[in-house]
């Protein structure tokens, strides 16, 4: 079985032509809050991270994944980050871009594809996600890949002048 693919798309290493599409999702104020950024990213530091993507997630602790289709489009990115050896354990995190994008099997085919990385290649023993109590497409998404709600975050998010609450779902992987 091959892990980062499947009939729709495919799951790749960061690239140097990634730059525009990484500069353009960096840089836009609507995924912030998602991202918890609060700042813009120059071309500059973009291109320094891109020349830097390249090293292990075990030295690192992290992993960015662009997931493209068959016409080698990027159409978003996945995460595994806080990679925790000891404990066997990493959060992730999923963005598809572009309305035209969304909606369309990709963040389930990069889900898939990644939870079965973390548990075949890195045998990880959970994986962790945190969704702001708003996002109800990220929760369908996550619950169908059988992830489950652990945890409630009171007032854990600050967004445009209010305070959101922020699940933590968690997925164990049973096998061990």
């Amino acid at each position: 079985m091959v892990t980062l693919q499947t009939n729709l798309c495919y799951l790749r290493a960061l690239e140097p032509e990634d730059l525009d599409f990484i500069y353009q999702i960096e840089n836009d104020e609507t995924v912030w809050e998602i991202s918890q950024t609060i700042t813009p990213y120059s071309r500059f530091l973009i291109k320094e991270y891109l020349e830097n993507a390249h090293k292990d997630i075990f030295e690192v602790k992290q992993q960015r994944f662009v997931i493209c289709t068959f016409k080698d489009e990027p159409v978003g990115l996945i995460d595994v980050f806080d990679f925790d050896v000891k404990n066997k354990r990493a959060g992730v995190g999923v963005l598809i871009y572009g309305e035209e994008n969304i909606g369309k099997g990709y963040g389930t085919d990069a889900l898939k594809m990644v939870v079965n990385y973390c548990f075949k290649h890195l045998d990880l023993h959970q994986i962790y996600c945190n969704i702001s109590e708003d996002n109800l497409p990220s929760k369908k998404l996550f619950e169908s890949k059988n992830f489950k709600p652990i945890g409630l975050k009171k007032d854990w998010i600050y967004s445009n002048g209010t305070y959101k609450n922020e699940y933590l779902y968690q997925l164990i992987n049973h096998v061990h």
